[in-house]
Order: structure tokens, then sequence, then C-alpha cells
């Protein structure tokens, strides 16, 4: 069962987001916003490129929306939700930093999660089994144009959905899904996680990177990725119990009225956002979409 619309705040034990990829036009910030304001946490974990390093190479692009999402995740930690901020490949360039704590905000390659009923799962970005990326760096930073290429179109053929009445497709998903060659990068990098997670004692592994929110058991190994807020919006949440979800956060529906413009955040009611009128700029009517199953796809 699916529960689409979101009660006004909701508090979980831990959630992981990843793949943000701020510097791109891509991000979803505004979406990412939404959710944040309507869930509180202990743990939060940013399980890698949230900062589009080589992008922001190519060309600087920095939305006000983005400072907006930084400050929210500053204030979080200030009321006692411990961030973990875990690097991935396209924001490398904070490895230099690893180690250092900035105020309570844990800058780490890779941590250790215990769930409430005692599970431990290893997370981390991933990037660091991806054969493709230890082969040709070159090739790797190709196939990352070519995706936002992909996802220019996928802009495109959802703006003429909605117009139609129809609710969002991931176009990129599609084309993924049927290329046979991405399939089995996918399960190659996918059973490279689940090995090394059952190598080092891991009752399961959380990881991003390839942009492909999933929960599935291997055996006695619980393999997890987090997705991704370029075209799936998702993320993995725990409750008290220790059980861990699968939220979707997309428009299920076109004809859903939004909340429409303002500076309100349910978990900040005495600190109002800074620019948040460039926030609600990208936000439009969203919900949450639990799924307890493993998530295909599209």
């Amino acid at each position: 069962m699916t529960q689409r619309i979101c009660p006004k705040h909701v508090k979980y034990r831990a959630i992981w987001i990843s793949d943000v990829h701020l510097g791109t036009k891509h991000s979803q910030v505004g979406k990412l916003l939404e959710f944040l304001r309507e869930t509180e946490c202990e743990h939060l974990y940013i399980v890698g490129d949230f900062i589009d390093g080589w992008q922001l190479r190519r060309k600087w692009y920095w939305a006000d929306d983005y400072n907006v999402l930084i400050q929210k995740l500053l204030r979080k930690n200030r009321k006692k939700t411990r961030v973990t901020f875990i690097t991935g490949n396209h924001d490398e360039f904070l490895e230099k930093f690893l180690g250092i704590s900035f105020g309570t905000v844990r800058l780490v390659e890779r941590t250790v999660h215990t769930a409430a009923n005692g599970k431990r799962y290893l997370v981390l970005h991933g990037h660091q089994f991806d054969g493709l990326m230890h082969f040709n760096r070159l090739l790797d930073r190709f196939g990352s144009a070519l995706y936002d290429r992909i996802l220019d179109l996928n802009v495109w053929i959802n703006r003429i959905r909605r117009n139609l009445g129809f609710g969002y497709w991931s176009f990129a998903s599609y084309v993924k899904l049927k290329a046979k060659s991405a399939m089995k990068y996918v399960t190659d990098y996918e059973e490279s996680m689940i090995r090394f997670s059952r190598k080092s004692g891991m009752d399961g592994v959380i990881c991003g990177h390839i942009h492909r929110p999933e929960i599935r058991p291997v055996g006695d190994v619980l393999y997890m990725n987090c997705g991704d807020w370029v075209e799936n919006c998702t993320a993995l949440v725990e409750d008290y119990d220790g059980n861990i979800r699968l939220i979707r956060f997309h428009e299920s529906d076109v004809h859903s009225p939004g909340r429409g413009e303002g500076t309100h955040d349910a978990g900040d009611r005495d600190e109002p956002d800074v620019a948040a009128a460039g926030a609600s700029r990208g936000g439009r009517a969203g919900g949450f979409q639990s799924d307890p199953q493993p998530a295909g796809v599209l």
C-alpha cells in the first residue's frame, strides 16, 4: 500500500539522500526542500554527489535555492540532527577535508549505521566499485555529459505529458532499462557492493551513485540504493523499529493542488528561510510514496 500525500510532519530515526548534484540545472532542489521541511530525523546521511564539482568546473551555475538548502541542513544540524556528509566522485574535491568535523557535521568517505534493531549497514556513495570510473575517467565524464543531455530531453517529454494530463515518467530510467550494456553495468555494480558488504560482516549496504533507487534482499545481505534528486526524487528512511523503506517524492497526480509560494517551514517555525522565494521556484506539488517492496527502475 502506498501513501501519496505526506502528513504535515513526519519523524524518522534516520534519512539517507544521495546525488543531489548542486551546480546542474536538473537538480530538483525545490522538491528536496519540501521533503526536508516535512520530515525530522536523528541521523541525516548525505550519501555523495551533493555538489557537482565536475559541472561547476565546466560552467558555473549556483541558484538561490542552493543557499536555502544549505541553510536548511545547517539548521537541522543545530536542532540535534546528526548530519554525516559522505563524499562521492562528483564532489571528490572535498576529500582533502576527510575526517574533519564542521561543528557536529562529519565529513567521511564511508561509515557504518547501526539501526534500531541492531543491524549494521555500510554507508558509502559507491563510486569506489564503479569499474568504468577506474578504467577510464575521461569515458566516465563523457557518460556524465551524455546523461545530462538525456535529462534535457526528459524535461521536455514530461512538460508535454503534464500538458496532456499525465503524471511524471522518467525517460532517463527507461533508456537505462532498455540499454543492455547499461543494465550489465548496474548489475555488476550492485553485485560488487553486495560482495563487499558481506565480506565486511555487515547486514547490508546503503549507497547511491547509479541513480537507481532500490531495496533488494540478496541472501543474507540487504542492498539499498537511495536513488537521486535529479530524476527520481527518492530517499531511504528508517523508523524507530529499525525498518528501512524507500520514499518516492514525485508528483503522481498532475491535478494535485500545490501548496503555493511561501516561506513556511514546519521544521523551523521560528527561523524563516532566507531567499525562500527562490526555493519555491523549483517546487511543484509533491508527495510521499512509500515503497516497502524492491523498487524498479521506472
